[in-house]
């Protein structure tokens, strides 16, 4: 039975004022591990509330939860939510939570899933990606005919990650979110794109795509191929239809929380 205690909106960032949840098991001295939960949104919307759900359920896994807040657009562009991230990271190292602290990971789905990666690139832990951005260079060079549009995302706050987004592949959201995320600098393209830092300290990685969602699955193809050249472990999940990240999450849970199990317990 799970005791759950629940910190709400809690400063990891004094500089920028960025705020955390954390959530975990009262009745463990000790969680084994912690999760670093990381909410999608294109780096334009989105909240740390809206992966309430799947923290809940980490710790019903065994884990201690931080799912934080990060700086988006209009207000701050690339790099500001990967700095962010690094922030937490050394933040949740330095806390005196109650987890083992040599054991963190992280997950993330969608723009979240992206910051994941390069979590796993930059500090060696085992990260879950769902439906992440991680095709960015090759995918715009490779599209420049598509026109970006935004589309209707007026019920984005409101609507539940898993509902948003699920007809299938949209070429011109894809090139509108990406190219928003850079606030029109086409020269930091190469730099954001994960797969080209690749390195033998690489975190072992799960990662998960629709095969016909708007997330193109040439990311995890790529990052699959770039994790073998350096033997890197790494587990991928590919699923019919156009389910995007957390639309797919019971399907893929099992498959999670064993690959959490094997690389951070």
């Amino acid at each position: 039975m799970t005791n759950l205690v629940t910190k709400t909106d809690v400063e990891y960032d004094p500089i920028n004022h960025q705020l955390t949840d954390i959530y975990y098991d009262a009745e463990k001295a000790e969680s084994k591990g912690a999760i670093i939960d990381i909410h999608g949104g294109g780096w334009f919307r989105g909240n740390k509330s809206k992966d309430a759900d799947s923290s809940i359920r980490f710790v019903k896994a065994g884990y201690l939860v931080v799912t934080p807040a990060y700086r988006i657009t209009p207000n701050a562009f690339y790099p500001a939510p990967l700095e962010d991230m690094d922030h937490l990271f050394e933040w949740l190292k330095k806390s005196d939570l109650p987890f083992n602290h040599d054991h963190i990971g992280a997950f993330g789905s969608s723009a979240g899933g992206n910051m994941t990666v390069e979590l796993a690139i930059k500090y060696g832990i085992p990260i879950v990606s769902l439906s992440g951005i991680l095709d960015i260079d090759k995918w715009l060079s490779e599209h420049q005919d598509v026109v970006a549009a935004e589309g209707d995302t007026s019920g984005f706050n409101s609507t539940a990650s898993a509902n948003i987004n699920q007809t299938g592949a949209n070429d011109p959201f894809y090139k509108w979110f990406v190219t928003n995320y850079f606030n029109g600098r086409t020269d930091q393209y190469a730099e954001a794109t994960p797969v080209h830092r690749v390195t033998d300290q690489t975190g072992q990685m799960y990662l998960a795509n629709s095969l016909n969602e708007f997330v193109p699955t040439s990311g995890v193809l790529d990052m699959a191929q770039a994790l073998t050249a350096h033997q890197i472990p790494y587990r991928t999940r590919m699923l019919s239809g156009s389910r995007h990240a957390k639309g797919y999450l019971d399907d893929v849970w099992d498959d999670v929380i064993r690959f959490f199990a094997d690389t951070l317990d």
